[in-house]
């Protein structure tokens, strides 16, 4: 199984089954991320990881620190598909695989919105 990224009738493999995404929160310019699988249950978010709080961006109380992250599983059903927008007023999102990080925009033109994170067909 791999993920996908689409937008309108562009489709890009990403290549792997398990990414994270991650984004700076427009006000805070707080870290975000989000570890998700591929699974045949459907995306299955293995953790979500935060470097601070505050604007909504609260950690649950079950969230430990670690390695300078609030980091925790959330309890989610497993998801057919994620979508993502891209406002343009902040930074584009990253995908992270095997220890690689780039820009959607490497995958998909910036103005491509919204974007959905799914199983390649």
């Amino acid at each position: 199984m791999s993920l996908c990224l689409a937008a309108g009738a562009l489709a890009v493999s990403l290549g792997a089954s398990e990414i994270t995404l991650s984004w700076r929160h427009s006000v805070q310019k707080t870290l975000w991320e989000e570890v998700w699988r591929d699974t045949p249950a459907g995306l299955v978010m293995a953790e979500a990881r935060i470097q601070g709080s505050g604007a909504g961006m609260e950690a649950p109380p079950e969230a430990r620190l670690a390695d300078g992250f609030w980091r925790w599983t959330p309890q989610l059903p497993p998801q057919r598909e994620i979508v993502m927008r891209r406002s343009g007023a902040t930074a584009d999102w990253q995908i992270c695989s095997a220890g690689r990080c780039r820009p959607m925009g490497d995958y998909l033109p910036p103005e491509a919105d919204p974007v959905i994170l799914r199983t390649c067909p």
